[in-house]
């Protein structure tokens, strides 16, 4: 069969990044065998919570022999005038039978580059034992794993991310004798840590993972993670629920077993009075247990995944209920704790605690969110009170014990403290909303309070660390004003909010008073890093850098108005015309940017002498006409459709009109009539970017 298996046995291995390694592993050494020129038919990984391991189907013997050409002297320095070797040649013959090879003058050949024509010999290598290289090529790959940080054992002086016990390497049924991290290797292994400890010996390199199963080892990572999946399933079925598998978490409980049993247990249904959040969070974080759910609300009952298959389930169950308990008990205390007080109150403590050295407390930025906010309220037409109101609430769970204990809950936790304390649902809402979006494709505020919240939050953010000159360099970016950024325009855009960067930033930028030095450069800095945000956005949505280019040269302010641009010029693209529009509107730009002094605003028709002039004259007129009720509504697309109409008269007024004429009066018209063609292009975007 030439099947290879590799297995590294070590103790537990960190379960966060194991299927990383796992899959690093069959990456590095599928990769080596390819550099080598080693023919093999797959490479399959392996890994469980103590080992490593690949198989390498079909592997070849032997590497191919290879050919090598060694080059002399040139041929006029290598022969005489009798076509005899000179010492330069014998030189070169010497040298090659110093190898031990046996060559003579008529085993040479000529070899010609650039330079000239030189002697040369074609020397094939014999392909090596791919058994006596191929140890090399695995330490390499182990060498080359993402750990962050490796550890030695003991006096060993081989480092690995946790203390190697054996190695396995074989092809077949036979030993590959080496060395890999200070072991020796052999056929022996190890199965379950309970179920079966005692080491055992592989009888074959190709079932391999059929011998683990047997020993209570299901060494393929994928199908330890669909038995749990498919455990999991059934047992959330049994009461009705769904259960909760965020992916993360699987790949972790995944990593932690070698042979997953999964069981249901509950706890008592009083702690649903918790936030579920809380619940969920202390259940996922600490316990990696799978939470159950219907409808939404969090049910009495979680899912476990145990590594030992126990005679008794029962005492399973009832101990990991024992061991939940205490940390639901913690979260409940805290979340009774803080309802001693309403959650204003403890904005007192906020006075005390730092948003930023230079820009003061996190109550004063509870007072700029909550002017800015009433602001941006006013602007889309929502309660401006209760915008004010969410304001000054926005930040004060910080203070709460609960989001002490539990970070995450920031926000949520404020958003049941305002419940509570009966504020007005919009204003209770936005509590939690204002932190949407949290990461790309992540859901956006519902509320008109909660996008209101969500927009002043980052501005306020933005503004103020631009204003002290903490600029994001390179891939520091500590305040996420990155994300802040590309947070707002999905706002602005998705919930189609025609706002005006400009008003938000400088409304931003007032509310800070005299604590930013240079307002004119902190809102020039903000603009240009948010407009830089454009192209990130729109690429991930496969709009062409062309297209964003032509709407970014007309710097439109409204993030919803450079969106449909943004669409309309993608959709432009796909015109006929398209291309030797493009290619006019360039040629266009360069004759206007080249002209010397102000080019006139108005047309004069009598100095309209070629037909050419004349016909696009008359077009540039009509879609004028046109034009002007569609860019009142923003249709863009409409716009542009119209405008290919003066293709043809463009293309024919370049072929046949000499825009440069001897005549200044001529030439300064035809000037005015390309300005007038370029500013009605523009009122869409620079298409003149786009390359076609």
């Amino acid at each position: 069969m030439n099947t290879i298996l590799f297995e590294l046995g070590c103790e537990e291995l960190p379960p966060k990044s194991l299927k990383t390694l796992q899959n690093a592993l069959q990456d590095n050494l599928t990769q080596s065998l390819g550099e080598q020129n080693i023919v093999f038919d797959e490479v399959r990984s392996f890994s469980a919570p103590r080992r490593l391991a690949v198989q390498i189907f079909n592997v070849a013997n032997d590497t191919p022999d290879k050919t090598e050409t060694k080059k002399g002297p040139s041929i006029k320095a290598s022969f005489d005038e009798a076509g005899e070797l000179t010492k330069a040649g014998q030189g070169f013959l010497q040298g090659l039978n110093s190898q031990g090879l046996n060559v003579t003058k008529d085993d040479l050949i000529t070899i010609s580059d650039k330079k000239g024509e030189y002697i040369g010999y074609e020397l094939t290598v014999k392909g090596e034992k791919v058994d006596d290289i191929l140890p090399h090529l695995i330490q390499k790959a182990l060498d080359e794993l993402p750990i962050a940080k490796r550890m030695r054992s003991g006096a060993d002086k081989h480092e690995f991310v946790r203390p190697v016990k054996w190695v396995v390497l074989m092809r077949d049924d036979t030993v590959i004798d080496a060395t890999i991290q200070g072991l020796k290797t052999g056929k022996q292994t190890c199965g379950h840590r309970f179920h079966s400890p005692e080491f055992f010996e592989l009888g074959k390199a190709d079932n391999y993972e059929k011998l683990l199963e047997n020993h209570q080892v299901v060494a393929d990572f994928a199908k330890r993670q669909a038995s749990i999946v498919e455990q999991v399933s059934q047992l959330s079925d049994e009461v009705g629920a769904d259960a909760i598998v965020p992916a993360d978490l699987l790949d972790e409980v995944t990593a932690l077993v070698d042979y997953p049993v999964a069981m249901r247990a509950s706890f008592d249904e009083k702690f649903l009075s918790v936030p579920q959040e809380a619940l969920i969070s202390t259940m996922q974080a600490d316990q990696k247990y799978f939470c159950l759910t219907k409808d939404g609300k969090l049910q009495p009952y979680f899912i476990f995944i145990s590594n030992i298959d126990s005679k008794d389930k029962s005492a399973v169950i009832a101990g990991n209920e024992k061991v939940v308990r205490p940390r639901l008990e913690d979260a409940q205390f805290f979340f009774l704790q803080d309802q001693k007080r309403p959650l204003f109150a403890l904005s007192e403590n906020l006075k005390t605690r730092i948003f930023q050295d230079k820009l003061g407390t996190i109550w004063e930025k509870c007072e700029r969110i909550a002017k800015l906010s009433a602001f941006i309220a006013t602007q889309i037409h929502a309660n401006v009170d209760n915008a004010t109101r969410a304001g000054l609430l926005s930040k004060c769970d910080l203070a709460s014990t609960l989001v002490g204990e539990f970070p995450e809950l920031q926000g949520i936790a404020g958003t049941y403290y305002a419940r509570l304390n009966n504020e007005p649902s919009e204003v209770a809402e936005s509590i939690a909303e204002q932190y949407l979006p949290r990461f790309a494709g992540d859901e956006l505020p519902k509320t008109d309070i909660g996008v209101c919240l969500a927009l002043a939050d980052r501005l306020d953010t933005l503004v103020g660390i631009f204003g002290i000159g903490q600029v994001p360099t390179g891939s520091k970016d500590p305040f996420s004003l990155r994300r802040a950024s590309i947070g707002i325009l999905r706002i602005l855009i998705e919930k189609k909010i025609p706002l005006n960067l400009v008003a938000l930033i400088e409304q931003a930028i007032k509310n800070y008073g005299d604590k930013l030095p240079n307002l004119d450069k902190t809102f020039t800095d903000v603009m240009e890093f948010v407009g830089a945000r454009y192209r990130a956005m729109y690429e991930e949505r496969g709009v062409g850098v062309d297209g964003i280019l032509a709407v970014q040269a007309i710097n439109p302010h409204m993030p919803l108005d450079f969106d449909e641009r943004i669409w309309a010029v993608e959709r432009f693209k796909s015109e006929p015309s398209a291309k030797t529009l493009a290619q006019n509107n360039k040629r266009v730009g360069n004759i206007l940017a080249k002209a010397d002094g102000e080019i006139k605003a108005s047309i004069d028709d009598n100095l309209l002498v070629e037909t050419a002039e004349k016909a696009l004259f008359a077009a540039l007129v009509n879609s004028q006409t046109a034009c002007q009720p569609l860019l009142e509504k923003a249709d863009y697309e409409g716009v542009l459709k119209t405008l290919v109409s003066l293709d043809e008269p463009l293309t024919a007024f370049f072929d046949n009109v000499m825009v440069n004429a001897d005549d200044a009066n001529l030439k300064a018209n035809r000037l005015a009539l390309l300005k007038q063609v370029r500013e009605l292009f523009l009122t869409v975007a620079d298409i003149g970017e786009l390359t076609l």
